[in-house]
C-alpha cells in the first residue's frame, strides 16, 4: 500500500501547488524586506510573530485567487501535451514571465513603501491614470534598467532551478477526478477567500507599520479600487443632522444649517474689521509649496539651515506656529486651501465628479471683480486640477503655457520652481496694468521626487533627494519675493506660504499628528505686523481667513473659520488619509473609521505622541457633525457657490 502522501500526489495535480508556494515565498520574502527596511525601532520585534501570522493569512487569501486560473488551465490541458517540447518551452517562459512579473511586484511594492511607508492604497489605484507621470518620475530616480536586468535574471534562475521538478510534473498524467478537483478549487477557493477575508483584519497590532507589513499589497489594492469613494453614512457614525447643525453653530461655523438649507437662499456674511493688518490688502498670492513639513524650517525648530529665505520670511511676516495639513496628498491641500472644507473620505473632492461652480475663494473673489488665476508648474490635468480649477472661475495656467524660451530646467514632474515663479510674475505684472486686483495661487513641483533642479543654485548638487528639494524650492520662493519687491503692486500684496502638505506621511498610529504639521506664513511688509500667532488652526481656516483679510464677502461659505474673527478661535483642526478621519480637539484627536469605528488618542502637546484613551462623547458629536455635513453638504449640492453675489 502506497504511503498517504505518495497517494495525494498521485491524486492532487501539483503544478498549482508548486506555483502557489513560490508567490507564498516571494511575498513573504517582500513583507521582511519592507520589514527590516523600516528598522526595528518603527516595528519592534516582538510584533514580529503576529505579523508574520497575519500575512500569510491575506498572502493565502490572495494566492486563493491568483492560483484560480492556474488551476482552470491544468484542468482543460490535454494529458498528451503535458510532456511535448512544445509545451515544456512554454511552460518554461509562462514561469519565468509569472516569476519576473511577481518579482517586479516585489519591487513596485518596495519603491511604494520608500515614499509613502504604506502598502499599495488608493494612491496606487490613482497612479494609474497618471503613466506618464509616474513612469517618468521612476525612470529619472532610479536606474530602471538595472533593475528590469535583474529582475529578468532572478527569475531565469529560479526557473533553471526549478526545471527538472516542472518536468517531473509534467510527466504525471491528470485524471478525471483531478481535473474536477482542479475546477472545484477554481471556483470554491477565491470564493472562499472573498468571503472571508476583508482589509480591516490588518488592523489591531496597535502600531500603524505592523498592520501595513501584515498586509499584502495586492489585496490592499484590490480593496483600494472598492473603496476609492466612500459614502460616508454608509460606512461612519452618524448623528441626526439637526443635532449635527446645533454643533456646528456651537463651534462657529456660520453656514446655513444642512437640514435647512437651499443655497440660493444662504446669507451673505459682512467681513469683520478685526484683522492685525495696518490696512487691508488689494491681492493675494497664495503659495502652497509641494510636501513641505514645518519641522524643514530653522522657524519651526529646524537645524539643517535649509530654508534661510522662508526663514527670514517668517521673522518679518506672521508666522502660525500651529498650523495642521487635512490630508497627505495635493489634492486634499488645494481642496483645503480653496473650499474651506473638511476632507470627506474616499476621493478628494478636486478629484470628483461635479465639482464645478463650488464656493470656492477663487469663485467668490470673481463674484466681487477678483481675477482668480491657478499656477501650476507640471501638467495640471494630473489629479483633475485644471478640470476643478478651470470649472470654478479660475484662470488656469500650466507648463504648457509657458512660453518654451522660458523653460531653461525642467523634469517629469514639473519646471523648476523659479521657471513657475518668473512666468507667475509676467502674467501678474500683465494683470496689474489692468487695475483690477488679483487672487493667485501657486502650486510649486521642484521638492518632489526625482528632486532634480538647475545647477548652481544651492550648495545640494542636483538631484539632492528631500533635503536639496527643500533648499531649492526656498531659494526659488526668496528670488521670487525679492523680484516681486521690484513692482508697482508689491506693497499691495499678502503673500501667504503655506505646504499642501508633509514630507512624511506615516507613523506608529494611524494618523500621527506630527506629520501634519505645516508651515503657514503671512508676509506682507507694509500692511502687516510681524508676530507669532499661537492658536492651533487647520488648512480648512486659510480661505475663510483671507476673505476677511481681503474685507471682502462670503466667509459663511466654508465649513472653516476666519483666524481673526470675534469670539476666540475654537483650536479644532482635521487630518485624514482617505479614510481614517480625524478630529483634534482640546488635546483629544477623535478617528472616525469605517464600519463605524471610533478611536480616540490624547495627544502629547509638545512630542504629538499619541495615546489611547476613552472616547469622549462631545468631541465625537463634534468630528461627527463636521465631517458628516461636508460629506452631505457636497453630494447633495450644497456646496454650489450662489448665482450671484452683492457687490460694495
Amino acid at each position: 500500500m502506497q504511503p498517504f502522501y505518495q497517494r495525494l500526489r498521485a491524486a492532487v495535480p501539483m503544478f498549482p501547488v508548486l506555483i502557489a508556494l513560490i508567490v507564498l515565498g516571494i511575498f513573504s520574502a517582500t513583507r521582511i524586506g519592507l520589514g527590516l527596511y523600516a528598522g526595528f525601532d518603527l516595528v519592534e520585534l516582538s510584533l514580529w510573530p503576529s505579523i508574520i501570522i497575519k500575512g500569510f493569512y491575506f498572502d493565502v487569501a490572495v494566492v486563493a485567487v491568483l492560483i484560480a486560473f492556474v488551476c482552470l488551465y491544468e484542468a482543460v490541458l490535454p494529458n498528451r501535451w503535458r510532456a511535448s517540447p512544445w509545451h515544456s518551452r512554454l511552460r518554461m517562459v509562462w514561469l519565468w514571465g509569472a516569476i519576473a512579473l511577481l518579482l517586479f511586484g516585489a519591487v513596485a511594492e518596495a519603491t511604494f513603501w520608500i515614499e509613502f511607508s504604506t502598502r499599495f492604497n488608493f494612491i496606487a489605484v490613482d497612479y494609474l491614470l497618471y503613466t506618464q507621470e509616474v513612469i517618468g518620475n521612476i525612470r529619472e530616480s532610479y536606474p530602471v534598467a538595472w533593475i528590469f536586468s535583474a529582475i529578468g535574471i532572478m527569475a531565469a534562475v529560479v526557473v533553471w532551478l526549478l526545471r527538472f521538478k516542472v518536468r517531473a510534473i509534467d510527466a504525471r498524467p491528470v485524471t478525471q477526478a483531478g481535473r474536477w478537483a482542479l475546477i472545484a478549487a477554481a471556483v470554491l477557493l477565491p470564493a472562499l477567500s472573498i468571503s472571508v477575508s476583508n482589509v480591516d483584519q490588518m488592523e489591531g497590532l496597535n502600531n500603524a507599520y505592523a498592520d501595513e507589513l501584515s498586509g499584502n499589497g495586492l489585496f490592499t489594492f484590490a480593496a483600494a479600487m472598492r473603496r476609492n469613494e466612500l459614502d460616508y453614512d454608509k460606512f461612519y457614525q452618524t448623528i441626526p443632522q439637526e443635532a449635527a447643525d446645533a454643533t456646528l453653530k456651537k463651534l462657529g461655523v456660520k453656514r446655513v444649517p444642512l437640514s435647512v438649507a437651499l443655497q440660493q437662499n444662504m446669507g451673505i456674511d459682512a467681513a469683520d474689521d478685526d484683522t492685525p493688518f495696518f490696512k487691508r490688502p488689494r491681492n493675494v498670492v497664495l503659495i502652497s509649496v509641494e510636501s513641505l513639513s514645518a519641522s524643514f524650517l530653522g522657524a519651526y525648530g529646524a537645524t539643517t539651515g535649509l530654508t534661510p529665505y522662508l526663514d527670514k520670511l517668517a521673522h518679518e511676516g506672521l508666522k502660525f506656529e500651529r498650523v495642521f495639513a487635512t490630508g497627505t496628498r495635493t489634492v486634499r491641500g488645494l481642496e483645503a486651501l480653496s473650499l474651506g472644507t473638511p476632507p470627506v473620505p474616499g476621493q478628494a473632492i478636486v478629484r470628483r465628479p461635479n465639482n464645478e461652480h463650488l464656493s470656492t475663494i477663487g469663485e467668490l473673489l470673481e463674484y466681487q471683480e477678483f481675477s482668480a488665476f491657478f499656477f501650476y508648474g507640471g501638467y495640471g490635468y494630473f489629479d483633475n486640477m485644471n478640470a476643478y480649477y478651470g470649472a470654478n472661475d479660475y484662470r488656469v495656467i500650466d507648463r504648457t503655457d509657458f512660453p518654451k524660451e522660458s523653460v531653461m530646467f525642467e523634469n517629469v514632474w514639473g519646471v523648476a520652481d523659479e521657471v513657475l515663479f518668473d512666468n507667475t510674475l509676467t502674467v501678474l505684472d500683465q494683470e496689474a496694468i489692468k487695475n483690477k486686483p488679483f487672487f493667485a495661487q501657486i502650486m510649486t513641483t521642484s521638492n518632489h521626487r526625482p528632486y532634480t533642479y538647475p545647477d548652481g543654485r544651492i550648495d545640494i548638487p542636483s538631484p539632492g533627494g528631500r533635503e536639496g528639494g527643500v533648499e531649492y524650492t526656498d531659494y526659488a520662493i526668496g528670488k521670487f519675493i525679492n523680484e516681486a519687491k521690484t513692482k508697482p503692486w508689491f506693497n499691495d500684496t499678502l503673500f501667504v506660504i503655506v505646504a499642501d502638505h508633509c514630507a512624511a506621511v506615516a507613523g506608529k498610529s494611524k494618523l500621527p499628528v506630527k506629520n501634519y504639521h505645516i508651515p503657514l506664513i503671512f508676509y506682507a511688509p507694509a500692511l502687516l505686523k510681524p508676530g507669532i500667532y499661537t492658536p492651533m488652526v487647520s488648512q480648512i481656516d486659510i480661505a475663510p481667513t483671507l476673505m476677511e483679510v481681503l474685507g471682502k464677502e462670503g466667509d459663511d461659505f466654508f465649513f472653516g473659520r476666519p483666524f481673526f474673527e470675534k469670539g476666540g478661535n475654537p483650536e479644532r483642526v482635521f487630518i485624514s488619509n482617505y479614510q481614517e478621519l480625524g478630529y483634534l480637539s482640546q488635546g483629544v484627536l477623535t478617528v472616525l473609521l469605517p464600519q463605524r469605528r471610533v478611536e480616540s488618542f490624547r495627544i502629547d502637546p509638545n512630542t504629538y505622541e499619541a495615546t489611547p484613551t476613552a472616547v469622549d462623547p462631545q468631541r465625537l458629536s463634534e468630528a461627527i457633525a463636521y465631517y458628516q455635513t461636508a460629506s452631505r453638504a457636497f453630494k447633495n449640492d450644497h456646496l454650489r457657490a450662489p448665482d450671484h453675489m452683492p457687490v460694495h
